[in-house]
């Protein structure tokens, strides 16, 4: 698909996101791609059938199970099976472009009490997902030089930005090597200055981790590094970026955390299994219209708490939730 630049003319047109896939470690067994086959398989059918046909279905991390202990040949192996589900899925015969970042469960592996990044496991997903990862104008590594990222790793195929349709699109890894949690902030400035300057209508990021807790109890994401955090909602406001997408907590949520500026959306539902006591509980995922409005639409379908990986009771996937930004 072509990139156009910002300075072009404007164009109305739909995406999709969404995130976290991933099945409990326990539900690995006899799954070579450690996915929830049927919510995946579902949800790639619907969006395939959607009219207008969106531009982009982004998928924000946790597509695997990942956390291989080292062994990266299997890791690579459910990278490979999760694209074999795509291939093999209605959604690949269309025009839609799949874009896929990493989460937690992509970069990082279990070492002692932590979830420590891999190099091995960020070039896998840069190999293994090439065809769906937009462009590689981001930040390389540069090690602990003042004034920049202080990034250990390559960066540019994983935290970057493309234009389309006047807009602007940032995809950010939230788990870098020696620096998770956080996110090249020297770096977005720059972006979202030159795409600001340049133009863009709109501004939307993705990015695996929240940078705020939200409505819901959850396990540590960017707040853990507040410094980082606030100087990334500082960067997101003052460009006048529309909304950060997230996922990691699985379920859908929004929060505006200054009236009138940046949203941030949770779109974590699209079938890693949830915790109990969060609500709302559904799987599925969001429609974005975009014109010189961004309209906002929450997908879904009821899901058996006990069992999450059973096919849903819904024959319909409907409207939950609906959010018009002006």
């Amino acid at each position: 698909m072509g990139l156009s630049s910002c300075s072009h003319s404007k164009q109305d047109y739909t995406f999709v996101v969404c995130g976290d896939n991933r099945v409990a470690p326990e539900d690995t067994a006899n799954d070579p791609s450690t996915t929830n086959t049927y919510q995946l398989n579902r949800m790639f059918d619907e969006i395939s059938k959607l009219n207008p046909e969106p531009k982009f279905l982004i998928f924000n991390g946790d597509l695997v199970m990942g956390y291989c202990d080292g062994d990266t040949t299997r890791f690579e192996h459910e990278l490979k099976e999760w694209v074999k589900l795509y291939k093999a899925s209605s959604l690949s015969k269309t025009k839609i472009q799949l874009v896929a970042l990493p989460g937690n469960h992509e970069t990082c592996e279990k070492i002692g009490s932590g979830k420590i990044a891999v190099e091995a496991n960020e070039k896998i997903f840069v190999r293994v997902m090439k065809d769906y990862i937009m462009n590689n104008n981001g930040p390389h590594a540069t090690g602990l030089i003042p004034g920049t990222d202080s990034l250990m790793t390559d960066q540019s195929r994983l935290s970057y930005s493309f234009d389309f349709g006047g807009d602007h699109f940032v995809i950010l890894d939230s788990d870098p090597v020696a620096r998770e949690s956080r996110v090249p902030n020297h770096w977005l400035n720059k972006d979202l200055a030159s795409a600001r300057k340049d133009g863009a209508r709109h501004i939307f990021a993705f990015v695996h981790k929240p940078a705020f807790e939200s409505h819901f109890p959850s396990e540590t994401a960017m707040e853990e590094f507040k410094s980082n955090r606030d100087s990334l909602w500082a960067c997101m406001e003052k460009y006048n970026s529309d909304v950060l997408f997230c996922s990691h907590f699985h379920v859908w949520d929004t929060l505006q955390p200054h009236k009138g500026k940046t949203w941030q959306i949770v779109v974590g539902n699209a079938g890693a299994p949830m915790v109990k006591d969060w609500l709302p509980y559904y799987y599925g995922f969001t429609i974005v219209k975009v014109s010189d409005k961004v309209d906002i639409t929450s997908m879904g379908r009821d899901c058996d708490k006990d069992h999450y990986t059973a096919p849903s009771p819904d024959k319909l996937t409907m409207i939950r939730a609906h959010l018009i930004i002006d």
